[in-house]
């Protein structure tokens, strides 16, 4: 393959071992990568954007590998994609990748994931994205993730990338030789057993903190082919799961399943009022 133009971001943040490991291995593949991504944590920002004040951008070049062209910038991870593509980057890349997450982004979390939502920003803008995560907080291997995400990104783009397509990647906390194959995953949905901790402060007052453990459900799933995988069921047999993703939202249930709508709460009024 010819090198490819990189953009890489995450949500964890400059100084992240994920994201340099991520551009690191795709140097040393031959590709041009600039990395924009945050210049602190930001993991659960979904896909906000900052709006009220401004964002500053500096270059950070001595903290990834040789030949990486590096921006630290104090917005979310949306902001850094968007601000990449519109000002920082000479040339639109060919490719983003978001990654890799120090943890995993299965299922219906998506919705909070700020590592999704960099991937997001790129299709959005029509450029080819996907979200790589390591599927445990406290793994810190992150080499065998990044061939992974390199050799799917490689070959799908090789293939054709079709349009609007966001590929979701997960890989296990397993040494390369230790995972199974990779397989296409259906989308779980992901709930969780006691959200908030409620605890008090030095001043007797009271505050909660959000810390919630998930619950591993193998059966739940949302839309895709019955016989794939849930994700997360992929991720506890020991294989990266890949789920494919688009922004588009919309019902696809049956109609007939939608509430009839009410009738229209606008009284009519007279002509010429």
């Amino acid at each position: 393959m010819e090198p490819l133009r990189i953009l890489i971001s995450n949500d964890d943040g400059i100084f992240a071992d994920g994201i340099r490991t991520l551009a690191a291995a795709a140097s040393a593949r031959g590709h041009r990568v600039t990395v924009v991504c945050p210049d602190q944590e930001r993991s659960a920002t979904g896909h906000g954007l900052t709006l009220h004040t401004p964002l500053r951008a500096e270059r950070a070049d001595a903290l990834f590998a040789a030949g990486v062209e590096a921006w630290a910038c104090s917005g979310t991870p949306a902001d850094c994609v968007k601000l990449a593509l519109f000002h920082l980057l000479e040339e639109p890349p060919q490719l983003v990748l978001s990654g890799i997450n120090h943890g995993p982004n299965l299922g219906t979390d998506v919705f909070c994931s700020g590592t999704v939502a960099a991937a997001m920003e790129g299709i959005l803008e029509g450029v080819p994205s996907m979200a790589v995560s390591s599927a445990c907080f406290q793994w810190r291997q992150f080499e065998p993730a990044a061939r992974v995400a390199l050799e799917v990104a490689e070959s799908t783009l090789a293939g054709g990338w079709p349009d609007q397509l966001l590929l979701n990647l997960n890989v296990p906390p397993l040494a390369a030789e230790a995972m199974k194959p990779l397989r296409w995953c259906r989308a779980s949905v992901r709930r969780y057993e006691d959200q908030f901790s409620r605890r008090v402060d030095p001043r007797g007052r009271t505050y909660f903190w959000l810390a919630g453990e998930a619950i591993v459900d193998l059966e739940s799933s949302g839309e895709g082919p019955e016989h794939w995988p849930s994700d997360v069921a992929q991720i506890v047999a020991g294989g990266p799961s890949l789920t494919p993703m688009q922004p588009e939202l919309f019902w696809r249930g049956p109609l007939a399943a939608l509430p009839p709508l009410a009738p229209d709460p606008v009284p009519s009024r007279p002509a010429g009022a």
